[in-house]
């Protein structure tokens, strides 16, 4: 397997393809009246660079855009890039149920300096291909390039390896976050459309995605244990098993909460125990109770008592 050079250090990602390395979906800090702590944020964005991530992704389902207003939404991608230090490493969500407004979102990005943007399909409903061509198409014309977000889960419309490669032959698309967990859809990606990026799009799949070609990941854990992610990330990149295994083995129980429901409070929970800026979520998602709180809490504790940070 061929080393990526950003896997072998700890420098950031290469400025021409900001989407690469690991770019950490970020939460939102939100004090206990559920307004935005801004200065917060704008900290943890830069500890999350300063230790070993190369750039965050504000405005995603982790950061709770679909509960935020527009003016908080817009600052938010404000605050990333100004605490980032480099608009390249800030690659803001913009998905909204209509075209129009993701287009502004992604015009909105490119006017405050972001490097990339992340975009799901058309999730008002259930759309056809040529629905969600013409989607990607009309954000590409904000200029920036564009991460396709593949959840068939929550959207209902599966960015398949076969509408992936038109969406990228239709220059609408550079890289595709790839959630499905279907690691076979790796090798078919790369069949059919050489030169789209796979990015690792759930935590509990890292490993096997790196292995198969991988050249970034939309990350949820590292807001949590950003070094303890970064070494594993690189060492699976790297193709180094002897290093990755036994501390994917040792996350493993941390990282599947990221494709579970309670993603956002579970990462949120695991924060607070590591002296993050967890706290709260807005509703309509509730504090994690009973043993889904307690299994969260266990898992954290483990891996901290383990040395993971």
């Amino acid at each position: 397997m061929t080393t990526p050079a950003h896997a072998t250090t700890d420098t950031p990602a290469p400025r021409t393809r900001p989407w690469r390395g690991i770019m950490v979906a970020t939460t939102l800090p939100l004090r206990t009246d559920l307004t935005v702590d801004y200065d917060a944020y704008a900290a943890h964005v830069a500890w999350l660079i300063a230790n070993g991530c190369d750039g965050v992704v504000p405005n995603g389902s982790l950061g709770e855009y679909q509960t935020l207003t527009d003016e908080e939404r817009a600052r938010v991608v404000r605050t990333a890039v100004e605490a980032a230090g480099d608009g390249a490493r800030v690659m803001p969500g913009v998905s909204a149920y209509g075209s129009a407004e993701a287009r502004r979102w992604a015009d909105q990005a490119a006017e405050a300096g972001a490097g990339s943007v992340l975009l799901l399909p058309p999730n008002a409903f259930r759309a056809e291909e040529d629905a969600v061509r013409a989607h990607f198409a009309e954000v590409a014309r904000a200029g920036l390039p564009v991460v396709a977000y593949n959840n068939p889960f929550d959207t209902k419309v599966d960015l398949t390896p076969a509408l992936l490669a038109r969406l990228h032959a239709d220059a609408s698309i550079v890289a595709v976050k790839e959630f499905s967990g279907d690691v076979r859809r790796a090798y078919e990606i790369a069949e059919l459309a050489p030169g789209l990026d796979l990015l690792v799009g759930a935590d509990d799949v890292l490993l096997e995605l790196a292995l198969a070609g991988a050249v970034g990941w939309i990350a949820g854990y590292p807001n949590a244990l950003p070094r303890s992610c970064a070494t594993l990330y690189r060492a699976a990149v790297g193709g180094d098993l002897t290093a990755a295994l036994p501390l994917y083995r040792s996350l493993h129980a941390l990282l599947r909460w990221d494709s579970r429901t309670e993603f956002v409070q579970a990462i949120k929970v695991s924060m607070d125990l590591a002296g993050r800026p967890g706290g709260p979520t807005r509703p309509p998602r509730l504090p994690l109770t009973g043993e889904t709180g307690a299994a969260v809490r266990a898992a954290t504790e483990k891996a901290l008592a383990e040395g993971l940070n």
